[in-house]
């Protein structure tokens, strides 16, 4: 099962690769519907290799705890931004696939395409699981516009 977002953005695709490799903005799209509370402090930059665990809450209840765990790659003129961690603890542990894929493709005269797909399995519980994270996917499609269209300070 997946849920996924394709937008086009009136934004710069450096702009929007920048925000996604920003864990500050990162948290930025998800609240207050899910707040995200690091571990350990995370990097300035998301970089291949970057690995932090967060407690998740939503609504101000526990959720339980998320290893991130990023690779950048590139194919041709999109760039790609993967989670390959996994739901460690709480309701999202009975996950038993998760793979998070982002990208950004330049179209030119300050516009990109942003792609972000969730694929992931919880055995019987799956499509009560689609249910939530359709509902996030959503909220995480309007910041995502907001946000990437922002003036930068």
């Amino acid at each position: 099962m997946y849920v996924a977002l394709r937008i086009e953005l009136a934004a710069d695709a450096d702009h929007v690769w920048n925000m996604l490799r920003s864990p500050e903005a990162a948290a930025e799209i998800y609240a207050p519907v899910m707040i995200l509370h690091p571990e350990t402090d995370p990097p300035a930059r998301w970089s291949t290799g970057d690995a932090v665990t967060v407690r998740l809450t939503s609504l101000g209840i526990p959720v339980g705890r998320q290893l991130i765990d990023v690779r950048l790659r590139r194919r041709g003129t999109t760039r790609i931004f993967e989670d390959v961690g996994k739901p460690l603890s709480g309701a999202l542990a009975r996950v038993t696939s998760w793979r998070h894929r982002m990208a950004v493709t330049p179209l030119g005269d300050g516009r990109c395409i942003y792609r972000d797909r969730l694929d992931v399995s919880a055995g019987p519980l799956t499509p009560l699981l689609w249910i939530g994270l359709w509902t996030v996917w959503q909220w995480r499609g309007a910041r995502i516009r907001r946000l990437a269209t922002a003036p930068t300070p």
